[in-house]
């Protein structure tokens, strides 16, 4: 070879590979429907305190009440859906046995508690009528515990190795509290009297926008690992969440005073959320099974220099 001349390389760049082509991380064990629809009913619970809130401090009472019942309802049964997922009943009450604040799981466990016990004796007194005040206290209480149970869960997954999950942890608490705020909404509109769902259709229209765009960045930003957010099961079922939560976000503007256009809104809002959560549990499991989402983002990382992103699993 003359001088100046370059060297040809002898064997093409390296693809990324694992062992035998096999998992780098174990694929999440959580079960179908238990886990998604336990992250849906904690997202509705959390929301519709906010929602009873926001009714009682405009003279709705008939909302309000619907809303305090759909947190309770909620947070009982997602916290069911929960014990299922574990197994036994004491494996979530162990939880409360200490508070650990750098674990998302022992913070979790004690906000749905929380949660739970606050919104069922709002629920109560506005039922039975006995002691208002201090069920007035109690969903006002809420205000606090209702947002983090709407948006823990989203922190509790990307607090993992799977690399969907983790990557997007700048959008599922976007995409986790713009669902729970349309599923609240969706069920003030369903239940409540139209007279006084005006706080309800608001609630779901700016549910369905942030889930919406937030969706929309999940899916794009992320590049390679992104993918698992657009193919496969996961992609059906997060583009029919986008379609169903879009035509509810259009009924619910057109609906006007027609109870049936109300109804096919709600139900298509609350087909969205379930179908968001479906599709972000699916678009996990996929990554986590495809050895590319994990070793090509790593390969980048220590080619551009940038550190590993750490996390407490």
């Amino acid at each position: 070879m003359s001088r100046g001349t370059r060297e040809r390389a002898v064997a093409p760049e390296a693809e990324f590979r694992s062992y035998y082509g096999r998992p780098v991380i174990k694929r999440p064990i959580w079960h179908v429907p238990h886990m998604p629809v336990y992250l849906y009913l904690g997202g509705l619970s959390g929301a519709s305190s906010l929602t009873a809130i926001m009714a009682g401090l405009t003279g709705r009472p008939h909302l309000a009440r619907t809303a305090r019942i759909a947190a309770a309802a909620g947070a009982a049964l997602g916290t069911g859906f929960l014990v299922a997922e574990l197994g036994r009943p004491m494996r979530f009450l162990n939880m409360l046995r200490v508070f650990k604040p750098t674990s998302p799981m022992s913070v979790g466990s004690w906000i749905l508690a929380a949660q739970g016990g606050l919104s069922a004796v709002a629920a109560a007194s506005a039922v039975t009528g006995i002691l208002p005040a201090a069920g007035d206290a109690a969903a006002l209480a809420t205000g606090v515990t209702g947002p983090l149970t709407a948006t823990y869960t989203a922190v509790l997954v990307a607090d993992t190795a799977v690399p969907a999950w983790h990557e997007g942890y700048r959008e599922l608490p976007f995409l986790f509290a713009g669902s729970a705020l349309a599923s609240a909404g969706a069920v003030g509109m369903l239940a409540a009297p139209r007279t006084e769902a005006g706080p309800a259709r608001a609630v779901a229209l700016i549910g369905a926008a942030v889930e919406t765009a937030a969706a929309s960045a999940l899916e794009h930003r992320l590049g390679l690992v992104g993918e698992p957010y657009r193919q496969g099961r996961a992609g059906r079922l997060l583009r029919a969440a986008r379609a169903l939560t879009v035509g509810g976000g259009l009924l619910t503007l057109l609906a006007g005073r027609s109870r049936v256009a109300t109804v096919a809104s709600g139900l298509s809002l609350t087909a969205g959320a379930l179908c968001t959560r479906f599709g972000v549990l699916e678009a996990g499991r996929a990554s986590a099974a495809d050895p590319k989402f994990t070793v090509v983002p790593q390969r980048e990382r220590l080619d551009s220099g940038a550190p590993a992103p750490s996390s407490g699993r």
